[in-house]
């Protein structure tokens, strides 16, 4: 310890670096003989005209000894501060981590549910198909097994991609002529609202439009058996050149046989009307042509027979008029507030 510092302190002049020395100082010396005569030496050369005294350098020491008490319990408080805070800080974070397990675990449990309900779903969106054949044309499907199905105007199929399980099961709104592959343990079924139609392998017709009150079955070949939908109650067993007639509102059946062309040669673009009451008429030609006709109460009675081939829609109402005494009329289309227009609608009257 030099002179100088001492001097410093004295006159309360150190720097923080400077009074840690003279601590230290103090701490070594432990207050002895030798460090009280340096003090007063150093005393009375800064200070030639003060006296001084032992009581005045015990007073300067235990000053120091305070300066050194002070030191150490801040250090102590800091430590144990700094020691409490990380110990409630690693005990917050074991509560923590323990709280938190099964918030995890059911956080992976809902994130794998989502992912395999959206598999699923995805799977299933896949999996099922649907062709529509619009209003005006005529479309033909071909399925997994080999299948082809030929869909009428206004019509729609739904279907799985690949048939599995121990059926091969289609869904028909409409009208569809079906070429049906051959599996014998595995029978095909068309479904309708009201009526399935079961089959190993064959050819048939199954008309079944939502504003129709008969649902038609026509066999080409091979067998069918036809059921109710809503009630799986078996109706029968159809065999070739048979054409059946399911009434929705009672659900009776009736069943004829001879020729079958007729309701089947709508897939080469044929329309056979054998005495066609006119309304069934104009409802035929509705779809093919994607119009709306609307026969009047005065030609209700009015029935047709004809055989049409690909005939566009005018000359076959120019047929008809010349056929019976009827007219048509043609009412302009109107715009519908979203921009698009209504179908073109025909009126049939008597002349």
């Amino acid at each position: 310890m030099n002179k100088e510092l001492i001097v410093k302190y004295l006159n309360n002049q150190c720097s923080p670096a400077e009074l840690e020395e003279v601590i230290r100082w103090v701490k070594n010396k432990q207050w002895s003989e030798d460090a009280k005569d340096e003090v007063i030496e150093c005393w009375k050369s800064a200070c030639d005209n003060v006296e001084i005294d032992d009581q005045r350098i015990d007073s300067i020491f235990d000053n120091i000894l305070n300066e050194i008490e002070t030191d150490n319990t801040r250090y102590l408080q800091t430590h144990n501060e700094k020691w409490n805070y990380s110990k409630v800080i690693r005990l917050i974070s074991r509560v923590a981590v323990i709280l938190l397990i099964p918030v995890l675990l059911l956080f992976s449990y809902t994130i794998s549910v989502r992912n395999k309900i959206a598999q699923n779903s995805f799977q299933n969106l896949t999996d099922s198909l649907e062709v529509i054949a619009p209003l005006g044309s005529r479309t033909v499907v071909q399925l997994s097994d080999s299948t082809v199905i030929h869909l009428n105007s206004g019509s729609k199929i739904k279907y799985p991609q690949i048939f599995n399980g121990d059926s091969r099961e289609v869904t028909l709104t409409g009208e569809a002529f079906f070429e049906v592959t051959h599996k014998k343990d595995m029978p095909f079924i068309v479904k309708t609202e009201f009526l399935n139609v079961a089959v190993l392998g064959t050819s048939f017709n199954v008309s079944a439009y939502t504003n129709q009150n008969i649902i038609e079955t026509t066999l080409v070949k091979g067998k069918v058996r036809i059921e109710n939908a809503k009630t799986n109650e078996e109706l029968g067993v159809m065999i070739p050149g048979q054409h059946t007639n399911f009434n929705i509102s009672d659900g009776t059946i009736k069943t004829s046989t001879g020729e079958v062309d007729k309701f089947i040669a709508w897939i080469d673009g044929v329309i056979i009307f054998e005495e066609t009451p006119i309304i069934e008429v104009a409802d035929k030609l509705s779809r093919m042509f994607n119009v709306e006709i609307v026969v009047k109460e005065s030609i209700m009675d009015y029935n047709y027979t004809v055989t049409l081939i690909d005939e566009p829609l005018y000359q076959i109402l120019d047929l008809m008029t010349l056929a019976s005494p009827i007219k048509y009329s043609i009412l302009k289309r109107e715009k519908n507030p979203d921009g698009t227009y209504s179908k073109q609608r025909i009126i049939l009257d008597k002349k």
